[in-house]
């Protein structure tokens, strides 16, 4: 993906309600983070090192509190997770577009990823291009293959009947 080509999308519905290119979404507040991160295939990766810019400083720059409490986090290849608001907001998520000091690389999702530490890493999108706000909560691709809808590690949420 070119930076110049790379947009982010707020959307309530199908509806956009913020848009940005990569020069003005670098121009938010950054903020760091250092987490623990928890993949599926039972994998820990302790004290991660984030930056980015944090769902909270996405909402307050577009103007709006979460409409919804239901979000898709969408992908330029097509991929999509659901997320509940909630696990969003209140300094709990970002779109990282820094690991470790240095540009997230496409292999791990740059230019940029959601960060979800608290929650299993398949929700914590690759190449995100939106957040979309959605009525109900509406699965994504792992999840409509069988992911459980939530993703919590440490209650082991693995598929959906975990």
């Amino acid at each position: 993906m070119q930076l110049e080509n790379w947009t982010f999308t707020l959307k309530h519905g199908p509806r956009p309600v913020a848009k940005w290119n990569w020069s003005e979404f670098n121009q938010l507040p950054q903020s760091k983070l250092t987490r623990d991160i928890h993949c599926v295939t039972t994998w820990s990766k302790f004290d991660t090192a984030w930056q980015g810019v944090m769902i909270d400083d996405i909402l307050a720059a577009a103007g709006i509190d979460a409409p919804t409490q239901f979000l898709l986090a969408h992908s330029f290849d097509g991929y999509s997770t659901n997320v509940p608001a909630a696990d969003l907001i209140g300094g709990r998520a970002m779109v990282a577009t820094r690991y470790d000091g240095r540009p997230i690389t496409p292999d791990h999702g740059g230019p940029a990823r959601l960060l979800v530490p608290h929650l299993y890493f398949w929700k914590s999108a690759k190449w995100i291009n939106a957040l979309q706000f959605t009525e109900r909560d509406t699965a994504g691709f792992w999840e409509e293959r069988g992911y459980h809808m939530y993703g919590d590690p440490w209650r082991e949420q693995r598929y959906s009947g975990d």
